[in-house]
């Protein structure tokens, strides 16, 4: 039974909870562009865009206007905290996985840079996010002539992909999000090819969260709670056996979204000590490694 097939490995209760949170959140983004929990403020953060469009968060953070105009549509739905196809030095003839993929939005955009001999696998968890994506794709093929992505539904802490099949690993604003986020980057490294390498963008702490912050649900779906210190990530990474590690903070997206009062950052600077902004808390990070 190869890894496409095999079962995925149950994850412990409270885990699966945390999952399900995730999925049922995310599941609601792919129907409804907002958020759907019980307390949530429509949009904010990874929960899709709230005062600021899809397109304008995509600009803040380092995409390009013909990036954005050449994208099916519907595929940006301003899930982004950073371009890891900026810094993933994409090469024609290439595989490429794009951990928690959603609408498509970066395998989208990594699929011209590999060309026509190359591949782009999105994987996400969340099956109305795997049908939009796939429903995106005939966009896709009709605007650039390729026909070299595809998408599968699969947890990033399991994946089904092949070990040592990938060149390079993307992911933008997700493995934040998984409960066991060790597992996650030894995934990495397992699907890696010798020499190849990751590059994604996440969310970090510069120092730990208040309490009642890390406890909101909707901070959750929105790449926050689940987020860990930089010390604390860099040595997930390394400890998967990746080298060349290196973070790099990337405080735009947060003062992006504090500048414009998203309804999510709003929420969060309510429960912060008096003086304190999200920014002296929380940041964009880009993450590269690389496989002996």
């Amino acid at each position: 039974m190869d890894c496409c097939t095999k079962a995925t490995p149950k994850l412990p209760a409270s885990d699966q909870d945390v999952h399900e949170k995730v999925r049922h959140g995310y599941a609601a983004i792919a129907e409804t562009g907002i958020l759907a929990t019980a307390t949530a403020p429509k949009g904010g953060g990874c929960c899709g865009p709230g005062s600021l469009t899809a397109d304008d968060l995509a600009g803040q953070i380092g995409y390009s206007a013909a990036e954005i105009k050449a994208l099916p549509e519907g595929a940006n739905m301003g899930l982004s905290c950073g371009n890891p196809t900026a810094i993933a030095n994409l090469k024609p003839g290439q595989v490429v996985l794009d951990l928690g993929s959603g609408g498509g939005f970066d395998v989208f955009l990594a699929g011209p840079k590999v060309g026509p001999t190359g591949r782009v696998i999105g994987v996400d968890m969340t099956p109305e996010m795997l049908s939009k994506a796939r429903r995106n794709t005939a966009g896709y093929r009709k605007s650039t002539g390729l026909d070299n992505v595809e998408f599968r539904l699969g947890e990033i802490e399991h994946l089904p992909v092949a070990d040592a099949s990938v060149d390079v690993v993307i992911s933008n604003c997700v493995i934040n999000l998984s409960p066991d986020k060790p597992q996650v980057w030894r995934e990495i490294a397992r699907v890696l090819k010798p020499g190849g390498h990751v590059a994604a963008s996440d969310m970090a702490l510069l120092r730990p969260l208040p309490a009642d912050v890390a406890a909101m649900v909707e901070a959750l779906v929105g790449c926050i709670a689940g987020a860990v210190l930089l010390d604390e990530y860099r040595q997930m990474v390394v400890a998967s056996g990746l080298v060349d590690v290196a973070l790099r903070p990337k405080p735009e997206y947060v003062a992006a979204l504090a500048e414009f009062k998203d309804p999510l950052y709003a929420r969060i600077a309510e429960s912060l000590p008096a003086g304190k902004t999200a920014a002296d808390f929380i940041t964009s990070v880009d993450v590269t490694a690389s496989k002996a």
